[in-house]
């Protein structure tokens, strides 16, 4: 019997575009019988694909591959060219996201190649991500403890996308990192607790949860802390007032309320922490699908969820000596304890964010997932 042959055609039609959709329900569920990881909401992932409804289309482009063995998927990669990036960043680079591929070297090649070829012939000399399809979005490949349910928003993936990554030349250009602790975990010194004590009695700094009765308002508060605090930030790409917008909508709702922090100092907006219940918890026993008793499970599970993930925070620059960060992650704990929650994730926190990650060092959290963006010339 002939051996199937191999292909990567590009997702031209609706048809196309649905099998690139549904390939990682098939891949992790069927093939891979894979019980980690957690299915997205099929509807979010094809808004995130629709350029009609998804904002960063309207500075960016998208194209996506699939590989098929005969008439059947066996992979899947993407090519987007962010004007923004290549703005605010790196010129000739574009980002290469949503890989996925059965356990088979050449397949993988296949897909990497193609895509490269793609880049090229729109002048992209350089390539980076995964990144699916933003940096404000799913970023990264897990390159440690596969045998855990991941946080909401975060990546998954088996481990032989490692040796994929290497053997195709790949390198790393930026680790990020996540931090876990427990319920009862946090460990403070004297002198760690007289520095936080001082920050809460400083009387220049104020801190209050979001006001969820005036959301449109704490959202335009959020993107301007956020656009100035993250810009030094290696990945860091400043949303556009429709992408915050979009942004916000989905905040509302998945974020903790209680969890949830802005700072003030002098009156002005100095820093924002934001917590997303880890809806994976849901998610997981979902299949992808909202309809038709899966939102009954969002309703009713959501107050039996018990982790939470520290997602975004950020101190503008003139406020990192005064301990607004250590008062966030501080804050978060303790009134993450009081509502019932067993664990907290911190991420996804890039490497070189020396401040927070010695921090929390000093507070007995270590980074116990890593998650790397890759980078290869073309």
């Amino acid at each position: 019997m002939a051996e199937k042959a191999l292909t990567v055609q590009p997702v031209k039609t609706k048809k196309d575009l649905e099998r690139f959709i549904e390939f990682p329900y098939t891949l992790y569920k069927k093939i891979l019988k894979n019980q980690y990881w957690v299915p997205p909401l099929k509807i979010s992932e094809k808004e995130i694909v629709d350029r009609r409804k998804f904002p960063f289309f309207l500075h960016a482009e998208m194209q996506e591959f699939i590989a098929l063995k005969d008439r059947t998927v066996v992979g899947r990669i993407a090519i987007i060219i962010d004007r923004q990036y290549q703005k605010y960043r790196e010129k000739d680079t574009a980002y290469f996201g949503f890989f996925e591929c059965i356990p088979d070297r050449e397949t993988a090649f296949l897909l990497f190649a193609t895509a490269s070829d793609y880049a090229k012939s729109r002048n992209i000399k350089k390539i980076i991500g995964p990144i699916s399809p933003t940096t404000n979005h799913i970023l990264g490949t897990l390159q440690n403890d596969f045998e855990g349910v991941p946080m909401i928003q975060v990546p998954y993936n088996p481990a032989y996308y490692l040796e994929f990554y290497d053997e195709y030349g790949f390198v790393k250009e930026k680790d990020h990192l996540a931090f876990i602790v427990r319920k009862g975990e946090l460990q403070l010194s004297d002198k760690i607790k007289r520095v936080v004590s001082l920050v809460r009695r400083n009387k220049r700094i104020q801190i209050r949860n979001v006001n969820m009765n005036d959301f449109a308002n704490e959202v335009l508060i959020a993107k301007e802390i956020y656009n100035q605090a993250w810009i030094e930030n290696s990945d860091f790409v400043p949303w556009t007032d429709e992408e915050f917008a979009y942004l916000a909508n989905d905040l509302k709702l998945v974020i903790v309320p209680e969890l949830t922090f802005f700072a003030f100092v002098d009156g002005k907006p100095a820093g924002v922490s934001i917590a997303f219940n880890n809806f994976n918890e849901i998610f997981k026993t979902m299949n992808g699908r909202l309809f038709p008793f899966g939102i009954f499970k969002l309703l009713f599970g959501k107050k039996k969820i018990k982790s939470f993930r520290l997602a975004i925070m950020g101190v503008l620059e003139e406020y990192r000596w005064m301990g607004v960060d250590a008062l966030f992650v501080l804050e978060t704990y303790e009134h993450g304890e009081r509502l019932g929650y067993e664990s907290c994730e911190m991420s996804l926190i890039l490497e070189d964010n020396h401040i927070l990650v010695n921090m929390l060092e000093k507070w007995g959290s270590k980074p116990y997932r890593t998650y790397r963006v890759y980078a290869k010339k073309i």
